[in-house]
């Protein structure tokens, strides 16, 4: 087996379940090792001394790999204790929690991905690993055959979920100026888990005294029968908004399996995603503190930038990754930039009150104190971004690269279209350009009101294409220009975008 083809970004990933699964318990022990190995070296403690915790989501293969990760970390002699079923943002909070205070984390998930699918993130202090130190673990654990060890290190099991989940009720009697057990007496809160591991939100928020009738899908099934856990989703989404107006709900929260994105939904049942969830948490960051910048990946739109600035914010777009977001909010603070906020268009989002942690349970729980006061005022979340000006229309569109140097064929489109733009007098090339190339155009005699995002994928042999348009055919006349100037690049299927072109 290539045990490298696990790797995926900073996390380990692959099919778990199946006759061929390549993730198996035994990949999950190696690793297991290798991670309290890698954290006994990096401490300079003696490995009996490390500490590792361990948790899971509600994937079917989820207990079998946690218990074999928990068994490699004590037969390289170190401790493990296990949290059972857990979220991804908890799983590095225990870090930092006393009573716990484990030397580094793992949780076992593979966010919103298939039922069969599985995967392990590692933390440390710091936060989670970096691509190049997950692909030292991988390389260390394909080394290992662990099964006939013994274990000379202790698995104990110690639940850590309901510490976090005090910790977000903390937050919430914190943002709500007050010590009363049921701050959220009045407030009508829909939860939708999607079958992951974020049930118990539902029970916090009926601690708080919200009413949460019409919540659904809290109960952790592996196979998630009701629909995909992803806030991004469009049946996930159709599901939750049914679910709000149904219920006369003041709002719904959705999360992915892990926990560590999410989504709302306002009374009425419209989405709040995507631009959408970056506007209200950027309204709801300024309203407290104008002039801080916000950092977003680069696929936001136009109307989204405007948005920021009138709130009197900086709109700072950066490279798609969610760990190229945070790295880069952390720099701009540390330069003396004032950021409280990193947060992807999929719905990863990091505030710096909270370490910088990608939670999206810690995300809705500073969007439920702010629905909690708008409540109070007669008025809901959907007020905040009531100006937000969002495009007429839009569209992604993904050019596979069939070429085997799929990397440098990416980059000769991305300058062929720099190269043209650079010349033509209607393309305009973003000055906060930092991932692929954005044009922006003047579209039917207006000014700045459409664009294109054309960047190479980070993993895969594909070109993400984002358009917007503030105008009715403005994505067509954008595509065919794009497509003009590229038809000649080789090694690239140009058939999607000859498609979006002729509907």
């Amino acid at each position: 087996m290539d045990w490298m083809k696990l790797k995926s970004g900073s996390d380990v990933r692959g099919t778990a379940v199946g006759e061929n699964a390549p993730l198996t318990p035994h990949v999950a022990m190696c690793l297991g090792m290798a991670f309290a190995r890698f954290v006994a070296e990096k401490k300079k403690k003696p490995i009996t001394q490390v500490t590792i915790a361990l948790g899971r989501d509600s994937r079917i293969s989820g207990p079998a790999l946690l218990q074999a990760a928990a068994e490699g970390v004590a037969k390289a002699g170190a401790n493990a204790m296990s949290f059972g079923m857990c979220s991804t943002p908890a799983m590095y909070m225990s870090i930092i929690t006393p009573g716990f205070q484990p030397d580094a984390s793992v949780m076992i998930t593979a966010s919103h991905h298939p039922y069969d699918k599985n995967g392990l993130k590692f933390f440390v202090e710091e936060g989670g690993l970096d691509g190049k130190q997950v692909a030292q673990l991988i390389q260390m654990a394909s080394t290992y055959d662990p099964e006939g060890m013994a274990m000379s290190g202790t698995i104990t099991e110690k639940p850590f979920l309901p510490t976090y989940k005090e910790q977000l009720a903390n937050r919430i009697r914190k943002g709500l100026g007050t010590d009363v057990q049921k701050p959220l007496l009045g407030l009508h809160v829909v939860v939708d888990a999607g079958n992951g591991a974020g049930g118990f939100y539902a029970e916090l928020m009926e601690e708080l005294g919200a009413w949460i009738e019409g919540s659904q899908f809290l109960e952790p099934d592996g196979m998630f029968p009701n629909h995909v856990p992803n806030p991004e989703n469009a049946d996930a989404m159709a599901s939750i908004s049914a679910a709000v107006v149904k219920a006369g709900a003041d709002l719904g929260v959705i999360f992915d399996t892990d926990c560590d994105r999410a989504a709302v939904v306002d009374a009425d049942g419209s989405e709040i995603n995507r631009n959408r969830l970056i506007a209200l948490i950027s309204a709801i960051l300024l309203d407290e503190k104008p002039g801080q910048t916000i950092v977003t990946d680069s696929v936001t739109s136009a109307g989204l930038k405007k948005f920021i600035n009138d709130w009197g914010g900086e709109h700072y777009r950066y490279k798609r990754g969610y760990r190229n977001v945070i790295d880069e909010a952390i720099r701009l603070n540390n330069e003396g930039i004032s950021c409280p906020l990193a947060i992807e268009t999929s719905g990863h989002a990091a505030l710096k009150e909270n370490h910088f942690l990608d939670d999206g349970m810690y995300l809705v729980t500073v969007l439920i104190v702010r629905a909690m006061k708008l409540k109070q005022e007669g008025k809901n979340l959907g007020s905040l971004i009531a100006d937000l000006k969002e495009p007429v229309e839009s569209r992604e569109i993904r050019l596979n690269i069939t070429a085997e140097d799929f990397r440098e064929a990416g980059k000769v489109a991305i300058q062929k279209v720099l190269d043209y733009a650079n010349a033509a007098e209607s393309w305009h090339i973003a000055p906060d350009n930092r991932e692929g190339v954005r044009i922006s155009f003047d579209l039917d005699g207006g000014m700045d009101n459409g664009w294109f995002l054309l960047r190479l994928s980070v993993h895969d042999p594909v070109l993400p294409l984002n358009v917007e348009s503030d105008v009715p055919g403005g994505v067509k006349t954008m595509l065919n220009g794009l497509y003009n100037v590229l038809k000649d690049c080789e090694g690239i299927n140009f058939e999607p975008l000859m498609k979006a072109i002729a509907d």
